[in-house]
C-alpha cells in the first residue's frame, strides 16, 4: 500500500489537475484515517 500512495503522490506532483478529482480526496482521506486508527491501537496496547 505504501508503494501504491507514493506512486499516487509522484503521479499527482507531475499533474496539479489530479487534486480536483473527488476520488483522490477520498483516498487521502481514508489513508489518513487508516494511518490514525492504527496510530491509536498502538498507543492503547502501549498504555495497556
Amino acid at each position: 500500500m505504501a508503494r501504491l500512495t507514493l506512486s499516487a503522490l509522484e503521479r499527482a506532483s507531475q499533474d496539479p489537475a489530479i487534486w480536483r478529482q473527488p476520488d483522490v480526496h477520498r483516498a487521502v482521506l481514508v489513508t489518513g484515517l487508516t494511518v490514525l486508527v492504527s496510530a491509536l491501537a498502538q498507543l492503547q496496547d502501549d498504555l495497556g
